[in-house]
């Protein structure tokens, strides 16, 4: 049977060469009855490949038994696969078969094969190189002749590293390894995959199957689907219901598209990564804040400077005003047209209008600089300029007598 045929036969939709060497891979390893391993991202259709592997073997009239092992609790998953014996435990009121019992002679599909405990791990090793095993609470070894087929959407080599997985129990059952690609590794698969869903959704549900736009083709497919064709199916299911018209633009499809990050690989993301990426994002907003509210600040200092604004200032909207000025008089008081003298009692700022490319300059370079260290700075040069004089000191910056006392001795400035 050539992969067209299995195609067929299985419903399995798309013909991109990573797909179609997968399916090669299961049909030349079906006939034998060595342990298989499938992996690939969540979502990618995993379940076919023991599927084609138990009908195109020898043992396609036995037991077909496909197990979730992430799905079944720690405490209990050696009762469900190996069996138990009455007594062996709270609420073993009688005997038990396992799966690998009842599957005897035929198939048993691991799924999520990482997430079995260690001791269970240890269990279906020896499963493996003998094919014996013990019901929970029993010591008599029984035999199983059963082919093994598992998956995982896991890295097992970091599985292994951290000690989540036993080595010697992945390359047993890793003999003959099947990678299923992602969806977005099948481009040429994803128009294909819409047309085939968006039909079974209009039989589902009786109306008129939904089309995409050229356009909304172009996006689908260079969407990186992280949830593969399970977040596809989705998708489709949901464009069938919930929207009135038939055929989809790239607005319409764009609404129902996950946002990714922009540096997102199409991998999955664990929570730590995503809480990077949120705290990321907040710090983003509040640079973004930030720079809006010293832009505006400067724009304010500049209009008092050239005179084009009558807003009065509060106490502390001053000794902002006059710290940034300040700082354009020090570093470059050559440009400054109007600079304020010692003892003059006006707390105007000099016109700056001419000298606006050297103002932006300055303040850019000083915007990274605590506010509390320049603050504190200019408070002693003030001081220092007036010889201890306060009044004049206030003056300079703008602030009042009293709130000059109060930063003198917040930042331990002495007498």
């Amino acid at each position: 049977m050539n992969v067209q045929q299995i195609k067929q036969r299985f419903g399995i939709i798309g013909s991109a060469p990573l797909l179609n060497r997968a399916l090669e891979i299961a049909i030349q390893v079906a006939p034998t009855d060595i342990s298989v391993l499938v992996t690939g991202e969540s979502g990618t259709g995993k379940e076919i490949i023991p599927q084609v592997v138990h009908q195109l073997s020898a043992r396609k009239h036995g037991e077909y038994i496909a197990v979730n092992c992430g799905a079944i609790p720690e405490g209990t998953i050696d009762s469900e696969l190996f069996g138990h014996e009455k007594g062996s435990f709270t609420g073993a009121q009688g005997s038990r078969q396992g799966y690998f019992e009842v599957a005897n002679g035929g198939t048993i599909f691991l799924d999520e094969v990482a997430e079995l405990p260690m001791q269970t791990q240890v269990r279906l090793l020896r499963v493996l190189e003998t094919g014996e095993y013990i019901r929970v609470g029993s010591s008599k070894p029984l035999k199983t002749n059963v082919r093994v087929v598992a998956a995982t959407n896991e890295n097992m080599q970091k599985a292994i590293a951290s000690g989540k997985f036993r080595e010697d129990l992945y390359y047993r059952l890793s003999t003959v390894p099947v990678a299923l690609p992602a969806l977005r590794q099948r481009a040429e698969d994803i128009h294909l995959l819409f047309r085939k869903f968006a039909n079974d959704f209009a039989d589902k549900y009786r109306m008129p199957a939904i089309k995409l736009t050229s356009s909304a083709i172009e996006l689908l497919q260079a969407y990186p689907w992280p949830g593969n064709i399970r977040q596809l199916k989705n998708l489709v299911e949901q464009l069938s219901v919930i929207e009135t018209a038939r055929e989809i633009d790239p607005i319409t499809l764009n609404n129902y598209l996950t946002p990714i990050a922009e540096n997102a690989s199409g991998l999955q993301i664990n929570d730590q990564n995503q809480e990077s990426i949120s705290e990321r994002e907040l710090m983003y907003k509040f640079l973004f804040d930030m720079k809006k509210d010293l832009t505006e600040l400067k724009k304010l200092v500049l209009d008092l400077a050239g005179g084009t604004t009558n807003i009065e200032l509060n106490a502390d909207q001053s000794a902002a005003v006059s710290r940034l000025y300040q700082e354009v008089y020090e570093q470059n008081p050559a440009r400054i047209l109007a600079a304020p003298s010692a003892g003059s009692e006006s707390t105007s700022l000099p016109n700056l209008a001419s000298s606006n490319d050297d103002f932006e300059e300055h303040i850019e370079l000083e915007e990274s600089l605590s506010l509390e260290d320049r603050e504190r700075e200019l408070i002693l040069k003030a001081l220092e300029k007036h010889k201890g004089k306060r009044k004049y000191a206030a003056l300079e910056l703008g602030i009042s007598e009293r709130t000059l006392y109060r930063k003198i001795k917040e930042f331990q400035l002495g007498e």
